[in-house]
């Protein structure tokens, strides 16, 4: 690393307030938690909430897509979804054509949810920008996708965990 990169003094960071990783951290915490206060109330997780959303985007798509969409290692996915399919929310199916993907529907009820759980979304959104301008808000997000494009050219680099040896 070039100290071209180095912004700050390295113990500048030494206080979470000014680390950019700890501050997107508390906000996904806080954001979940107050989603889920909602979704709750139709008895949907937050993290069921993540699977769904993606998949009320397209639908039918494979078990491995649908992880990489949500961010999660595929064993914390197949986890995710026996939780899915025994609430009735999804069903998997393995492919005629090769039997190692598995892709994943919504079923009718999960289909029926998005009506009422699509505002809930939007109403988080208006809490967690309150007192922001719209385009202060399009900054935020701007900002956000340029850290998140960084990082995911960095993580691209690392290896995977079954790569490493323990």
């Amino acid at each position: 690393m070039s100290d071209k990169r180095i912004r700050q003094p390295a113990d500048y960071y030494r206080s979470p307030e000014n680390s950019i990783g700890y501050l997107t951290r508390i906000v996904f915490r806080n954001f979940s938690r107050v989603l889920e206060k909602y979704t709750l109330q139709h008895d949907i997780s937050a993290g069921q909430w993540r699977f769904l959303r993606q998949l009320w985007i397209e639908d039918g798509i494979t078990q491995r897509e649908l992880s990489e969409r949500v961010g999660m290692r595929e064993p914390t996915t197949v986890v995710a979804l026996k939780g899915l399919e025994a609430a009735g929310l999804v069903r998997r199916e393995k492919s005629e054509v090769d039997r190692r993907k598995i892709y994943i529907h919504l079923t009718p009820f999960a289909r029926e949810l998005e009506t009422n759980l699509a505002p809930l979304n939007a109403e988080v959104h208006a809490i967690a920008t309150a007192g922001m301008s719209d385009e202060e808000v399009e900054t935020l997000q701007r900002l956000l996708r340029q850290v998140i494009g960084n990082l995911s050219e960095e993580a691209r680099k690392l290896p995977t965990i079954t790569d490493v040896r323990a």
